[in-house]
């Protein structure tokens, strides 16, 4: 086990993230998604995320748990994809990528279809691009 505190900060962030993917799924099915300002196909554009989303929690959390339990590069306890990277830190920089691109994704298409403006659950919508961005560039600056 790590006892270094930016280990388990991270680690705790990155399952922190995971459960509010699944908070976002568990509440999105659950809602009817009726609203007159909800763009044309909304539903079967957002829908098939739930896929790469679930994945991307998957991802999280094992690279939370790899990174508190690796000993270190060089351990016999690190698996590595690498020379001198443990898989808990290839792991966070996959979900990384995946963070980002999704980020990306939503931020053009909330922008293109007006979801942000605060009438369109703006605030929610801009909190969901804020926030999956900014765990991005914090694997990425962790783990690069």
């Amino acid at each position: 086990m790590s006892d270094e505190p930016i280990v388990w900060i991270v680690a705790i962030l990155e399952v922190i993230t995971a459960l509010g993917i699944a908070a976002y799924w568990a509440t999105w099915f659950r809602l009817p998604h009726d609203e007159e300002w909800l763009p044309d196909g909304y539903i079967d554009h957002e829908a098939p995320f739930v896929y790469t989303d679930t994945l991307l929690a998957v991802v999280l959390v094992a690279a939370a748990i790899l990174q508190v339990t690796d000993a270190g590069p060089g351990s016999a306890a690190a698996l590595s994809t690498a020379p001198a990277r443990p898989l808990g830190e290839s792991l966070a920089l996959f979900a990384a990528g995946m963070l980002a691109f999704l980020g990306i994704l939503d931020l053009a298409y909330f922008a293109r279809t007006g979801m942000f403006e605060k009438a369109h659950e703006g605030l929610v919508n801009a909190g969901v691009v804020t926030g999956t961005l900014t765990m991005s560039v914090i694997l990425l600056v962790r783990f690069l």
